[in-house]
């Protein structure tokens, strides 16, 4: 064992436990963030069509409410310094949340404008707004999540809170979709009209407001203190606790610093590959952009398919039945997709085929065996293969292959979140931060890839070599950050669940 790490024979406690409650209350943040980022990717090809954007421009969306989140990440960075004190700290995490709730419902408010004037400098400042607000929202949800019960459990918990916010991705793009075209019904021609798109954002704000109050006045902890040399997130069913000699800064320790670059990928990869799919589809379908929405939807099902597979493993069962839930849960979720679309009057027969699909994510859900590197391995060489399907193949095969991607994708950020502030004791407020500084990736690769996807350089299919480069840095990572964290005593495998 390197100099400076010691392991001593007590356990890592909190003096507060999960209720649903709770979390109940926490998890409502999570679903906000989702129905916001998946309804970009219906805002994308409407803004493309409408004000006669290039693909590049229309990914500006996704560039003003990613690029928020580094923004406000910076800002609290600083302020944080200035102060000599941690922003979340000072405020508490429900005050945090509160206060980024309040952020966000005041960029709805510039909806209304930006619709009435079809401004689209006004919409993706708009945008900007809410993101900068999320950014102080993510910053204390997540770990928050982490620390709010037993920390072996963190991981397992951001999976949960995962999977209720891709029940926003889930739904987002339909109601987004049905404000702007103003019908359930797909059959025929549908006029798309931005005007429409503030009453779902004005109701959005409202919503903001309430949650905000809420949380303000709610029964959740404002501070949880944890000893100042133990890792936040040690390993599964620790026994023992990691005294690791702290460091002067976040900034110094490994697995942060390359996991702020892993972040910025795996956002950007994720963002990209579904901002770039309503294209896409059009290219490789012929469908009208108002019949989009269903497969933009399922994209972001399958992240909630993939995340309630993952807490599974939170719930006290028996291991049989965890195996059978690990089988059953998982199309349970894409059942509520199928409803929720059947619900909305699109035809879902088309999705039947998918169903193979999930199985693929499930076996390898079982074979990481609840160990974040290992997942963060299998899962990103899961994705790979699927986008090289997706570049190669054409027609129905190759929508269904980057669809897929979503699957793949669903557990990486607990993963990558999980190894990165592990070890990071009286750090880990800052290395949030950082963390959430790096959400920009999802604007800047996106961006990049609207570019690529131009015809004069690699065109739409060619362009998702984006996605195939990120996901072998996740793939290092993965590698990279086990090897780091064994030598400073964490190890994942030794301590994981049979």
């Amino acid at each position: 064992m390197p100099a400076g790490v010691t392991q001593t024979d007590h356990r890592f406690t909190t003096p507060y436990k999960t209720t649903a409650v709770h979390f109940t209350t926490l998890v409502l943040v999570f679903f906000f963030w989702g129905f916001v980022a998946a309804s970009n990717d219906i805002l994308i090809p409407v803004f493309k069509e409408k004000l006669h954007l290039e693909q590049w421009q229309s990914q500006m969306v996704s560039l003003a409410y990613y690029v928020a989140y580094t923004v406000g990440a910076i800002v609290y960075y600083f302020i944080s310094k200035w102060l000599k004190q941690d922003i979340i700290s000072r405020l508490g995490y429900k005050n945090s949340i509160a206060w980024g709730l309040i952020i966000s419902a005041l960029g709805t408010l510039l909806f209304y404008p930006a619709a009435e004037s079809e401004s689209f400098l006004l919409m993706i400042s708009g945008l900007f707004i809410v993101g900068l607000g999320f950014s102080l929202q993510q910053m204390a949800a997540n770990p928050l999540a982490i620390v709010l019960g037993d920390p072996k459990g963190g991981a397992k918990r951001l999976s949960l809170a995962g999977g209720i916010n891709n029940f926003g991705t889930t739904i987002g793009p339909l109601i987004v979709s049905f404000a702007i075209f103003g019908t359930l019904n797909t059959e025929g021609t549908t006029v798309a009209s931005i005007n429409a798109v503030k009453t779902p954002y004005l109701l959005l704000g409202l919503a903001f407001v309430v949650v905000a109050v809420i949380f303000r006045f709610s029964s959740l902890p404002g501070r949880v203190t944890a000893p100042a040399d133990t890792s936040l997130v040690p390993p599964e069913d620790a026994t023992l606790a990691i005294n690791i000699k702290s460091k002067r800064s976040a900034f110094h320790y490994t697995q942060l610093s390359l996991g702020m670059i892993a972040i910025f990928v795996y956002v950007g990869v994720e963002v990209s590959t579904a901002s770039n799919l309503p294209e896409l589809i059009k290219h490789t379908m012929n469908l009208e952009t108002g019949k989009i929405a269903p497969y933009i939807s399922l994209y972001w099902a399958s992240l909630m398919i993939g995340r309630w597979t993952a807490s599974v493993s939170i719930f006290n069962v028996r291991p049989a039945m965890r195996r059978l839930l690990n089988v059953l849960v998982p199309y349970i979720a894409f059942v509520v997709f199928l409803l929720v679309n059947r619900i909305a009057n699109h035809d879902i027969t088309p999705f039947y085929i998918y169903a193979p699909v999930i199985l693929v994510m499930i076996a390898g859900d079982f074979l990481s065996k609840g160990n974040p590197a290992r997942q963060l391995l299998i899962f990103s060489g899961l994705a790979i293969v699927a986008l090289l399907v997706g570049i190669i193949a054409g027609g129905m095969t190759s929508v269904f292959a980057f669809i897929s991607v979503g699957l793949f994708c669903s557990t990486l950020w607990p993963c990558i979140f999980t190894l990165a502030i592990a070890g990071l004791g009286k750090h880990t407020n800052e290395g949030s931060s950082l963390l959430i500084m790096m959400c920009m990736g999802g604007g800047i690769l996106s961006l990049l890839q609207g570019w690529l996807a131009k015809d004069s350089l690699l065109g739409i299919h060619y362009s998702y070599f984006v996605g195939v480069a990120g996901f072998l840095y996740l793939v290092f990572y993965a590698i990279k950050a086990r090897s780091v964290l064994r030598s400073q005593g964490i190890d994942y495998d030794v301590a994981a669940n049979p």
